[in-house]
């Protein structure tokens, strides 16, 4: 993770580890927080009722309606609601990680590459399992190509595609996972060096510039999930 300094140093956590320790405080984070929103959404009228004031009710709230708005958005005619489910805990477990690295003398665990690629391969497996229950073994089908109407010219393509589409379908965790990580370590490593050299005021600014970038790499990385979603259940194998 780097060897500048943490507050996990002072309970002696290696730096090789750092991620692993951040990411426990952010899971535990996150528990605390949805049984808190459960307890602050209430019950009955109150349970649907909107949050008049900022709250965390209204934050799970904001939270929730902008993931349901980009599922409305790319699974459009899909039926892909209950796809809130899988990509609204992503979004918010990576934007946490994210945005746990601008607090001072924390790191973000996703600018590890090992995190980010872990979450990356959770995607790859969740959007193939997707392709399966989708297609069954048809799903296949979509690394061979379309039909060309005559078996040889349909084999001749397969021969191509297959390894394209191969090597396409497993690459995408890695590029998942290292645009997230070397896009997180460049956003904190440059609000480092100018907190380090201006102390005040100016880094206010790349705290803005840095909470941006946080939600824009969540936001990225949950859309091409989505997208890959979409690709492996498109009826056109």
């Amino acid at each position: 993770m780097g060897s500048h300094f943490t507050w996990f140093d002072l309970a002696h956590v290696d730096h090789h580890y750092t991620y692993v320790a951040v990411n426990i405080c952010v899971t535990v984070l996150l528990v605390m927080l949805s049984l808190a929103g459960n307890l602050a959404l209430g019950k009955g009228e109150a349970a649907i009722r909107p949050a008049s004031h900022f709250s965390l009710k209204g934050l799970f709230e904001a939270l929730t309606e902008f993931i349901v708005g980009i599922v409305k958005m790319v699974f459009s005619g899909h039926g892909g609601m209950h796809y809130v489910a899988v990509f609204g805990p992503i979004f918010t477990y990576i934007i946490f990680n994210n945005l746990f690295g601008l607090i001072p003398g924390m790191t973000a665990a996703t600018a590890n590459i090992n995190a980010a690629i872990a979450i990356g391969v959770c995607s790859f497996i969740y959007y193939n399992i997707e392709g399966f229950k989708h297609a069954g073994l048809h799903y296949l089908q979509h690394f061979a190509g379309p039909s060309m109407g005559h078996w040889l010219a349909t084999a001749l393509l397969a021969c191509v595609m297959v390894p394209i589409e191969l090597i396409s379908n497993f690459i995408r965790p890695f590029s998942l996972g290292i645009r997230l990580s070397v896009n997180m370590t460049a956003d904190h490593t440059i609000l480092g060096t100018f907190i380090d050299l201006t102390k005040a005021v100016i880094p206010v600014i790349f705290y803005g510039m840095g909470t941006f970038v946080s939600f824009v790499q969540a936001f990225v990385f949950t859309l091409l999930s989505m997208v890959y979603v979409i690709m492996a259940t498109a009826d056109d194998h």
